[in-house]
Formats: C-alpha cells, sequence, structure tokens
C-alpha cells in the first residue's frame, strides 16, 4: 500500500487503527480501542470511534475525532495535500500537536523538503 499522509503529518498507512480497518480486522480494532482508552484516558473510546479509511478524502470510513479536527479543517480550507505544504507551516495549531505527535514534524518537514519548500 502507498504510503499515505494524513494533513497534520501522521502516517495514516503505519497507524494500527487504520490497518486493522483495512483488514476488517474487529479483533484488532478491540485491541486499539482498549490501548487507546487506556493511553488517552479516554473511557468513552469504541471500536466504532477507531474505525479509519484516513483522513484526507469526505468518503469512507472516519475516526472519531474526524470532524472536530481543527487541522484537518484548516488544511482543506486551504487546499493543501498537508500542512507541510502550507505557506503558514509551523502555524500555532499544528506546532500544539507538534507537541503530542513530534513525529509529525519530521514526516511534514520531508513533505516540505521533498516540494522544494
Amino acid at each position: 500500500m502507498e504510503r499515505m499522509v494524513a494533513y497534520c503529518g501522521l502516517i495514516c498507512t503505519d497507524c494500527p487503527a487504520f490497518v486493522a480497518t483495512q483488514a476488517d480486522d474487529m479483533e484488532a480494532l478491540e485491541r486499539v480501542a482498549a490501548q487507546w482508552r487506556e493511553e488517552y484516558d479516554a473511557p468513552g473510546i469504541t471500536v466504532e470511534s477507531v474505525l479509519c479509511d484516513g483522513c484526507l478524502g469526505e468518503q469512507g470510513r472516519k475516526c472519531g475525532h474526524w470532524s472536530e479536527c481543527e487541522i484537518r479543517a484548516c488544511a482543506m480550507g486551504r487546499g493543501v495535500a498537508n500542512c507541510g505544504l502550507c505557506a503558514d507551516y509551523a502555524c500555532e495549531r499544528i506546532e500544539g500537536f507538534f507537541g503530542f505527535v513530534p513525529d509529525a514534524r519530521a514526516v511534514l518537514d520531508g513533505e516540505r523538503k521533498a516540494a522544494g519548500l
């Protein structure tokens, strides 16, 4: 499968929820949901809320956070494939996200470099 980079720099194709969704593996999805309930202290996470076909399009199954993700909404509104390609890269919104997911910065920096930015 070709690598899919989300707007925020997460690599969808490396995400256990995405991988399990693509494989229709309900046991793996339950493991992901259980892990994330504990890891993020979020008892409301269910299998249904971790089903995900990636956030890049409007079609398909979307994780529970998809509809409220400000990063996704901003990138879509600006018409960029990901935040690394945005003229305002490293804005306050994405910088805050990097505090939680520092690996996403390296991914988006790589996207910028590949695009010659």
